[in-house]
């Protein structure tokens, strides 16, 4: 394992993706920066971020994943290991909003961005992790947190950033023996409403009533309508309001 910090970053994926097209990089290469001027999320959500008071990283996983129909599983694993080690440090009430959102409470924490290319028959996903950490400051954020916000409490960012590591690799390891039943019941476990009526939004901006019943191996979420009819939805489909 090998930790690259940087003080200042457009974007840690971005770095970490020049870095692998100008040379041979090992698996779980960690980039890490103080600062991230160009962050982003899901569906180029951008993510601003105060100056060495949160977690901006990216890491490499290589030599895993041979098969795109697996991808959502690395999803699932990288999500439950940040769950993991936070709950090691004792934030309260974490789960997982679909599809890799870590929510403590009814406040988003993190956020996961997953980015795969393919080299030579092996996918290499490079996994953006963003953690609110001792950031206190959300203007404009209503629904974002910090683990400083939610405990009082100020924390050490690489022991964080070692205790994720330490989960994830743990949790690949159950991918890469074929042996993911598991890291799919922790993750319906930890899904963000599941099994409760809540209010969606359709791409037409049409709201609607649904019951989350579960994620599908494609990462498509199941939702139960009001006339008991189950529809299936991607990321850009729906979005929930809370």
């Amino acid at each position: 394992m090998k930790i690259i910090k940087l003080s200042a970053i457009d974007s840690t994926n971005d770095f970490l993706k020049k870095l692998i097209s100008s040379q041979e990089v090992e698996n779980l290469t960690i980039i890490t920066a103080k600062k991230q001027t160009n962050g982003r999320g899901q569906m180029g959500a951008s993510w601003d971020t105060e100056e060495d008071k949160n977690l901006i990283t990216s890491i490499l996983i290589k030599e895993l994943i041979n098969n795109t129909q697996k991808l959502f599983e690395l999803n699932i694993a990288i999500a439950i290991s940040i769950i993991e080690a936070l709950k090691k440090i004792d934030i309260p009430d974490l789960s997982i909003k679909w599809p890799n959102d870590i929510m403590s409470g009814n406040k988003k924490i993190a956020g996961i961005l997953i980015e795969n290319s393919i080299k030579e028959n092996d996918i290499l996903s490079i996994i953006g992790i963003g953690l609110n950490v001792n950031q206190t400051n959300f203007e404009n954020l209503p629904k974002a947190s910090s683990l400083k916000v939610i405990t009082g409490n100020e924390f050490d960012l690489e022991d964080i950033l070692i205790k994720i590591i330490e989960r994830i690799k743990d949790n690949i390891e159950n991918i890469r023996s074929n042996n993911s039943l598991e890291l799919w019941e922790k993750y319906h476990y930890l899904l963000f409403k599941i099994g409760k009526p809540i209010v969606f939004e359709n791409e037409n901006q049409g709201k609607f009533m649904g019951i989350i019943k579960k994620v599908n191996k494609n990462g498509l979420l199941e939702v139960q309508l009001e006339d008991d009819s189950i529809q299936t939805y991607g990321i850009k489909e729906i979005t929930m309001i809370y």
